[in-house]
């Protein structure tokens, strides 16, 4: 098989995640890494190797990459996906792919403009439990789905929104849906199908950050089915959970763990629930858990199998749908009804 260059941009917090993965695969070669951060170029550089550059701009021309990993702020994720891809290389892209519609649409043309693949990395999709749950659903175990739940009882002290001033704001961030729900927001729809409408509410109750740091949401879905979000960042004194529960007619499951990552309930008729409970995966580390890999090894395979990635650009679009029509929803005071008509913008625009 070929071996694929890739070139990373934003050697942050999340990057050590996707260094890893790369490092990891036998067919996956670190061409280069970018950050504006000299200091923390350099730390890279010399532990992965790779040629280094502080402009994105130079590093998407150098011949040796295919593949750009984009682990920036998000409010400069679509410029530069586009910006890459117009370049001609295969883009994968951290969680939010965009901080409007009006961005991640123009990701998803450049990607068909230029024949190029874009993936959007909602790495817990690979996580054992939640294949395990998606692969009931697909079965038909749970019978008729008939609402959801999922809750991020998190805490983010002023000291991680003072790391990087860029968190927390309207430009670059967004608040505890934005940054840190996103992924569970992702397996929620993915589970449960079309969203028909949404009904919010958020605050900012104890950080001073421009987005929300607590957040309750209504979603009714077009099976009839309904949902409820949960999330905050305020939560005392450290990190309580993250779960996500699907209940059906004939089925019923419950995730947790660090990561969503632990099966908690497993209710099917015939089933020994114990034993499911006994059989899983070790906890993560952190919050990140183990799917970098995957979804890196899946972007790979869809490159060299002339396929669509896991999470398109498409798939990945639905989850920042659902949190913009919330702060439509906020900001209106009012249900909003999906497809959302974008009334306004956040982030930093293209």
């Amino acid at each position: 098989m070929k071996i694929h260059g890739f070139g990373l941009i934003g050697c942050g917090r999340i990057a050590k995640n996707h260094l890893q993965a790369i490092s990891s695969h036998k067919y996956a070669r670190l061409a280069a890494v970018c950050d504006i951060d000299a200091g923390r170029l350099a730390e890279v550089k010399e532990q992965y190797g790779s040629t280094a550059y502080i402009d994105y701009r130079e590093m998407i021309k150098d011949p040796k990459i295919e593949i750009v990993n984009i682990c920036t702020p998000s409010g400069l994720h679509a410029k530069m996906a586009i910006e890459a891809m117009n370049a001609g290389k295969h883009v994968l892209v951290e969680k939010p792919m965009a901080m409007s519609l009006h961005e991640a649409n123009a990701m998803i043309d450049a990607a068909d403009q230029n024949g190029v693949k874009l993936g959007v990395v909602h790495q817990n999709r690979f996580n054992k439990a939640i294949v395990k749950v998606r692969q009931a659903l697909e079965e038909g175990r749970f019978g008729k789905l008939t609402h959801g739940a999922l809750t991020v009882r998190w805490h983010r002290d002023k000291n991680y929104y003072d790391q990087a001033p860029w968190r927390g704001t309207w430009a670059q961030d967004g608040g505890c849906l934005m940054n840190q729900s996103i992924h569970n927001i992702d397996l929620l729809q993915w589970m449960m199908g079309p969203v028909e409408s949404v009904f919010a509410y958020t605050a900012t109750n104890a950080r001073e950050i421009e987005g929300e740091d607590a957040a309750v949401a209504v979603l009714r879905f077009k099976n009839g089915a309904f949902a409820t979000i949960e999330a905050s960042t305020t939560v005392y004194p450290r990190n309580l959970e993250e779960t996500l529960h699907i209940f059906g007619t004939t089925g019923t499951a419950g995730v947790g763990g660090v990561a969503v990552n632990k099966i908690e309930a497993w209710r099917f008729e015939g089933v020994d629930e114990a034993a499911v409970l006994t059989d899983q995966d070790k906890e993560p580390p952190n919050v990140y858990g183990f799917g970098h890999y995957d979804i890196i090894k899946d972007f790979i395979d869809a490159v060299d199998g002339g396929r669509q990635p896991a999470v398109p650009g498409a798939e990945g679009c639905k989850a920042l749908e659902i949190i913009l029509a919330i702060y439509h929803s906020v900001k209106y005071r009012e249900e909003v009804k999906l497809p959302l008509t974008e009334k306004f913008m956040i982030g930093v625009g293209l």
